[in-house]
């Protein structure tokens, strides 16, 4: 069955293609922000943050205050962590997938993956992006040796204050049937977590663009992740924590 917003896309296609290329030549392009995008020695909790511009902290000032800096920072009081960062502004499933080989010939533990919103405003369909992500993750397991992957959710592109109606609440729908996808193939797979954007919408959580994560947001985002991976049991660091604090009670 043909969706509403489906019918919509192709009844007001012309319409619907104008708006986006209004929104193109009016939004305001905030640069990818500056700062390390690698940390660590190669000891302790090895992860992997691969995604599109969110991901590459598009709406912050500085890396120490995007996505990587701010999860980075709060992972690293568990105890030793290395991290990379490969995410770049307009990236999809398909084109992180295409450069896969750029990564560092290193392993990992966990894989962050941040897709989804490119992909929605390709329109790319249910079974193409779920066959993507797919070989994206099976790609990432047989050449770094991940052992787990949180599959980010979608933002709710519906409510996002750059896109004029209807083209909001187009892609709306369809990110949010992209991110169906996502949580279909975390529950399939006992090697994926879905993590769902659950933000309040609040102007304080959107960045001058009207597009972007703040940098509020991107605190939040974090924060998320690690409740996760605690949740998920994620950390081995933390498992080795607990035994050696158990073995030092026992001790005493």
């Amino acid at each position: 069955m043909i969706a509403s917003d489906q019918i919509l896309r192709l009844l007001l296609a012309s319409l619907l293609l104008a708006q986006g290329l209004w929104v193109r030549w009016r939004s305001l392009q905030l640069p990818e922000p500056p700062g390390p995008r690698a940390g660590g020695t190669g000891e302790g909790l090895r992860l992997l943050i691969l995604g599109d511009s969110s991901a590459a902290g598009v709406g912050a000032t500085s890396q120490a205050t995007a996505l990587s800096g701010q999860l980075s920072e709060a992972l690293g009081t568990n105890g030793p962590l290395t991290w990379h960062l490969e995410a770049e502004t307009g990236a999809t499933t398909k084109t992180s997938l295409s450069k896969l080989g750029q990564l560092p010939q290193i392993p990992f533990d966990i894989a962050l993956l941040v897709h989804g919103v490119n992909d929605t405003t390709r329109f790319r369909s249910k079974k193409r992006f779920l066959a993507q992500q797919t070989k994206l993750i099976e790609q990432l397991k047989s050449t770094h040796g991940i052992r787990h992957f949180i599959l980010s959710g979608l933002p709710p592109m519906h409510h996002f204050p750059l896109l004029p109606q209807p083209l909001r609440w187009v892609l709306g729908c369809h990110a949010a049937r992209l991110d169906r996808v996502l949580v279909g193939l975390a529950a399939m797979r006992p090697d994926c977590d879905h993590l769902a954007l659950n933000l309040p919408y609040e102007p304080r959580f959107v960045a001058e663009d009207g597009y972007h994560p703040s940098e509020a947001a991107y605190a939040e985002w974090a924060a998320m992740l690690v409740q996760t991976m605690d949740k998920n049991n994620l950390d081995p660091r933390l498992e080795v924590a607990r035994l050696a604090s158990s073995e030092s009670f026992a001790a005493n």
